[in-house]
């Protein structure tokens, strides 16, 4: 089932990734406004100074042509108002100023000053106004080679200074409500991220607490394509791995449980009954207890194979050996076996097939699959074993006659006390670890074994095991 998620609570790593994405938002749009501002400013006054620069020599150039129209600067000594309309009339021939703006601004008659050859002023300046004449910058006046004047003209940092630096703040303005903007959508955007991947995040940390407590059945959604979606996802799969391993596990004591008792009850059965004198106490008797005990002998020492094998310490000495060879030695003395037992044996092996492998496990592999074909193979029946060679792999396929095992049972077969049969009639079968056994048997090998229908109509192993062609003994 889905995990539930308690009421909403205040997430420490929410917290942690809003105060972190707020803080490096809030210091780069704080460094961005900086940045922009120095731009604009800098950039702003290297216009003024370009604009200014260039007005005043065309400035300067109208006024020489007007010195010689006029025969000299007398006129504007008597009427100071014409430099006004003077200074329009050179600026803006005929379009007349802008009305507001920075343009305007640049183009203020107040702005300029005009000297005469002499040094002497005729609009602005005073002679002895030195502090303010060293802040003005200064263009000669010219007609025809000769210097008639000087025009001094602000520079912009004045003009700026003058200006209240409108334009400037104006922009600033308008930049500081882009960062104020950018910092409402810094806001939301790590309120929302912290939020929603806080959640996500709560929601795993709970599920991974289920787990500790023993609950396996907690289960994450699944939504999106994402590295969180495909932790869910990692999650869900061990969830559910470990629930099965529990169920397992619960089933495997069970059935344990239920194989001991089998053996235990028959030999308390007889023992009792040669206490009672029910049964004599004689050798016939005595060789039936045996035959419990071995079994029992048997089913703890199928458990502690099992059990080795799974911490990884089943001992198994891999050496140089011909598999077919071993293969077809240890048919040729079952051959009695199966007459016994009503199958017919057919074998195709093809030699050498060299692996690494151990002769003793082997042949207990064998066996265990001998065993089954022997248990689960109605009489007369069939057995087929063949050995080649696929690529670097040395394949065995151990295949025998009706009757056949359900589709849907063949990928359990291999599962410790597992049985086709729902009843755990003994004489059906052996213990159900056999096949358990020769699965462990053949990875400990480095191969692998699967089970399929035979085309005989009963039940096909193919088992392959790794090729040995470097390591080959010399003959």
């Amino acid at each position: 089932m889905s995990l539930r998620l308690p009421r909403p609570a205040i997430s420490r790593l929410g917290i942690k990734l809003f105060v972190i994405i707020l803080v490096v938002n809030v210091g780069i749009a704080g460094l961005v406004f900086l940045a922009v501002s120095r731009s604009l400013d800098r950039g702003f006054i290297d216009y003024l100074e370009t604009t200014q620069a260039s007005r005043a020599e065309t400035l300067a150039e109208g006024l020489g042509q007007e010195w010689a129209r006029r025969g000299g600067w007398q006129w504007l000594r008597d009427s100071p108002p014409a430099w006004q309309g003077l200074v329009r009339q050179q600026l803006w021939p005929g379009e007349g100023p802008p009305a507001h703006g920075i343009e305007r601004r640049l183009g203020d008659a107040r702005d300029f000053v005009l000297h005469d050859a002499d040094g002497l002023p005729v609009i602005g300046l005073a002679p002895d106004d030195s502090e303010t004449a060293s802040e003005l910058h200064w263009l000669p006046i010219e007609h025809e080679g000769e210097q008639v004047g000087t025009l001094g003209y602000r520079p912009p940092q004045q003009l700026m200074a003058r200006m209240d630096r409108i334009f400037l703040s104006r922009q600033q303005r308008n930049l500081g409500i882009i960062i104020a903007a950018l910092g409402v959508a810094s806001l939301l955007l790590a309120g929302g991220l912290a939020w929603w991947l806080g959640r996500r995040t709560r929601s795993m940390a709970l599920a991974t607490r289920r787990l500790t407590e023993g609950d396996y059945s907690a289960r994450l959604p699944e939504q999106g394509r994402d590295e969180l979606s495909r932790l869910a996802h990692d999650f869900n799969v061990l969830a559910a791995t470990l629930e099965a391993s529990r169920e397992a596990r619960a089933r495997w004591v069970s059935d344990i449980a239920h194989e001991l008792r089998t053996p235990l009850s028959i030999l308390r059965g007889e023992i009792e009954a040669m206490q009672d004198g029910i049964r004599p106490f004689n050798e016939d008797n005595l060789y039936s207890l045996s035959q419990e005990v071995g079994q029992l002998e048997r089913l703890v020492t199928d458990l502690r194979l099992l059990s080795q094998s799974d911490a990884g310490a089943l001992e198994v000495q891999l050496a140089p050996l011909d598999l077919a060879e071993s293969l077809a030695a240890w048919l040729e003395e079952a051959d009695g076996w199966l007459e016994d037992s009503g199958l017919e044996l057919a074998t195709d092996i093809q030699k050498p097939a060299w692996v690494r492998g151990d002769a003793r496990r082997l042949r207990q592999l064998w066996s265990n699959l001998l065993d089954n074909s022997r248990a689960y193979t109605a009489p007369p029946g069939r057995l087929e074993v063949s050995l080649s060679h696929e690529g670097d792999r040395v394949r065995i396929t151990w295949q025998d006659s009706l009757p056949g095992v359900p589709e849907d049972a063949l990928g359990r077969l291999t599962e410790r006390l597992y049985r086709v049969e729902d009843s755990r009639n003994r004489a059906s079968g052996g213990s159900g670890l056999g096949l358990s056994i020769a699965s462990a048997l053949v990875k400990s090998h480095g191969g692998a074994m699967h089970a399929s229908a035979a085309s005989l109509g009963g039940l096909c192993w193919t088992i392959e095991f790794p090729a040995l062609e470097d390591d080959l003994p010399s003959r």
